[in-house]
């Protein structure tokens, strides 16, 4: 059996952690530059504050006192996360973490009748010494564990848990799922279901296989198996993620070559980072930019370019070296950008890299590496330590001074209460 652990409403569970006075309250949290609502509170939803609505639509009620509005603060959600992740794994012994607000738990071992307890167990637990409400679906597959959160986290009477450990369970739960809400048919794939009338998640299992993988691809017939309690993603868990991608929109448009360098910098760096922290390097670094669409006065221009590295790589001086290299081939003057960004692709375990015969420095190579972890060390024991810019304390002379959000707008941004000593809560 599989468990789905799924923190509700993260974002603003995290705020109402050091904030209990907004417990029942209307709250939203904001994306990057304050742009639009990324996370809401149950009052927020029934006010009809739709995810992805622009601030500006309902900036009024937070005028009027009505709502409030948190700028993202990705420090504070990821400290959290980690504490609820670490329970997770103590209380298991194999976890997979999906995102920062969700982990597949392993019940192998546990017998089925205790499951419930053990699991209820884990929600009052993680509610105690984290602070973030979480809930959890149980089911014999990884989709139908999904299926079975959402009913865990919709209705109060599971208490936080539901268990769908009969074929009974399944079908009445398919039957109540619409077809766009299953993990691995989304958005994508929904308007071509619907137009052949399967509206349900029970309508997609009652067709047969061959249906299946005449209309859809291997990952379709996938879900069908997985919906029908026959487990088969395993493997693709596995999988390493195929691109990486670091990407800020800005608070104000900018046209100066110079700074537009420190940026790319900056995210080429994290996406370095990111790789190292997953035993990864990339053959693929993709750079681009994008003007203001919103300004039909101001010119357009949305350009990218790829540069392929000989040699797949991992370390800030290489990526940020290519990442730079991709744009100074782009760089236009005379447009003014509203954002830009890094990827990251064609991605290969770090320790399965192969050299070339010729023309390739192995010497340099183990040196760039060496000073990429030592960069990495000093930066995680600066940010563990309180230090505001802990994670580019140690950078390269072309990257920004500072905390890597500086330059986004963030007007409504909670203190670090967990991650900075300067920020931490005071107790009157």
């Amino acid at each position: 059996m599989y468990a789905l652990v799924d923190c509700n409403n993260f974002f603003v569970s995290c705020e109402r952690v050091f904030r209990p006075d907004l417990d029942g309250k209307p709250v939203v949290v904001l994306s990057n530059n304050d742009g639009c609502v990324v996370s809401r509170s149950n009052e927020a939803k029934a006010m009809g504050i739709a995810m992805g609505v622009p601030f500006y639509k309902v900036k009024g009620y937070v005028d009027e006192g009505q709502l409030v509005a948190f700028s993202s603060n990705y420090a504070l959600y990821g400290d959290l996360s980690n504490r609820v992740m670490s329970l997770l794994a103590d209380a298991v012994p194999e976890i997979e973490i999906y995102s920062i607000d969700e982990a597949f738990l392993h019940l192998d071992g546990i017998p089925l009748e205790k499951i419930p307890g053990f699991c209820r167990e884990l929600v009052q637990k993680i509610g105690r010494w984290v602070g973030v409400p979480v809930s959890i679906g149980v089911a014999p597959t990884k989709t139908l564990a999904k299926i079975s959160s959402h009913f865990a986290k919709k209705y109060k009477g599971y208490k936080g848990v539901c268990l769908m450990d009969t074929d009974e369970k399944r079908l009445k739960a398919l039957k109540l799922t619409p077809i766009d809400d299953v993990w691995g048919i989304g958005r994508r794939l929904a308007p071509k279901m619907l137009a052949k009338n399967v509206r349900t998640a029970l309508d997609f299992v009652q067709r047969p296989k061959e249906w299946v993988a005449a209309n859809f691809n291997v990952n379709g017939i996938r879900t069908w198996e997985e919906l029908r309690g026959k487990a088969c993603l395993e493997a693709e868990m596995e999988d390493r993620r195929k691109s990486i991608s670091t990407s800020r929109s800005f608070a104000d448009m900018l046209d100066d070559e110079k700074e537009l360098i420190l940026r790319v910098s900056d995210f080429a760096a994290m996406c370095a980072h990111k790789l190292r922290s997953e035993g990864s390097a990339a053959y693929d670094v993709t750079v681009f930019l994008l003007t203001n669409r919103f300004r039909n006065d101001l010119a357009q221009y949305f350009p990218s370019v790829t540069v392929r590295l000989e040699v797949a790589a991992s370390s800030t001086q290489e990526i940020v070296g290519a990442a730079l290299k991709a744009f100074r081939t782009i760089y236009r003057p005379g447009y003014r950008y509203k954002k830009a960004g890094v990827t990251v692709s064609g991605i290969v375990p770090a320790d399965e890299v192969q050299g070339v015969i010729f023309g390739f420095d192995e010497d340099l190579r183990r040196k760039q590496d060496r000073l990429s972890k030592v960069i990495d060390d000093v930066n995680a024991a600066a940010e563990a330590s309180g230090c505001a810019s802990g994670n580019s304390l140690l950078r390269l002379a072309t990257q920004r001074p500072g905390h890597y959000a500086d330059g986004i707008r963030s007007e409504f941004r909670s203190p670090l209460y967990s991650t900075s000593i300067d920020e931490i809560i005071k107790v009157r």
